[in-house]
């Protein structure tokens, strides 16, 4: 059985959920990682899953926005300290764009301890990817997509696995007609909404170059997904945001709507 866990699904400022990111389970329990949140209360989300960092070898960094790219660090540095205790088998592996490389190069070199440091390069191998790229992994490819930001460069990316399960995660910028045959058809597609669009006047999402649940909906309708996963958005509606963004979803997409707290589990196959 194959899960996906959210660890948060707040958007940069959120204080009362941990910024979005999530990881992959496969059947044999190896985990795939995407983003890391803004600072150390990833490892605490991480402990809170039980989350095995030996059976993680490969990771995807989206963009380096602090809400996204400075839990990294954090990822990195636990990495490394296990691997110096002997209690880490392997390589970890980052997969992102060339800003996002240099970012983590530069951040560690500044932050980490020496024996930690240089571990980076040669057991944590970080994989700059271009637009469009696919490298096979053992349980799926993994095509990397520009979404074309205007604000940080920015990369989503498209899973394909051997039984055909299609898995896209968009970013968490609107959509742009460039990515459309990573969308398109997708058995999983994670997108962006900032805030339901009756309340657009009070979070402002389009100036913010971000989404409300009817455009992700829309979207998802559209691109015929055939399961949508809503995250990356405001805070200040935790107790009814499951049910209130599902039923705005809902009238625009007939496919099955997710709208997850942090920590949910959510089943794929």
């Amino acid at each position: 059985m194959r899960t996906l866990t959210i660890l948060g699904t707040g958007f940069a400022m959120a204080t009362h959920c941990f910024n979005t990111c999530f990881f992959l389970k496969m059947e044999d329990g190896s985990l795939f990682l995407t983003d890391a949140g803004g600072g150390n209360g990833i490892l605490q989300r991480l402990e809170q899953t039980k989350f095995n960092y030996g059976d993680c070898h490969h990771m995807f960094v989206t963009h380096g926005h602090t809400d996204h790219v400075l839990g990294v660090i954090w990822v990195m540095r636990k990495v490394a300290d296990l691997m110096n205790k002997g209690k880490y088998t392997g390589t970890f592996h980052i997969y992102c764009h060339d800003v996002v490389k240099d970012m983590l190069l530069t951040m560690t070199k500044m932050t980490l301890k020496k024996k930690d440091f240089a571990r980076v390069g040669t057991d944590i191998v970080i994989h700059e990817m271009k637009d469009g790229e696919t490298v096979s992994l053992p349980h799926f490819d993994l095509t990397a997509f520009d979404i074309l930001s205007t604000k940080a460069k920015q990369f989503g990316y498209m899973l394909k696995f051997p039984d055909g399960m299609k898995f896209t995660c968009l970013g968490d910028e609107p959509y742009n007609e460039h990515d459309r045959s990573y969308a398109e058809n997708a058995d999983w597609l994670l997108a962006e909404a900032f805030c339901q669009y009756r309340d657009r006047d009070v979070f402002k999402p389009y100036e913010k170059n971000h989404s409300t649940v009817k455009e992700a909906s829309e979207l998802a309708e559209q691109l015929q997904a055939k399961n949508l996963v809503l995250y990356h958005t405001e805070d200040k509606h935790l107790a009814t945001r499951k049910h209130d963004y599902s039923e705005e979803a809902k009238q625009y997409y007939h496919g099955n709507v997710f709208v997850p707290d942090d920590l949910d589990v959510i089943t794929l196959d």
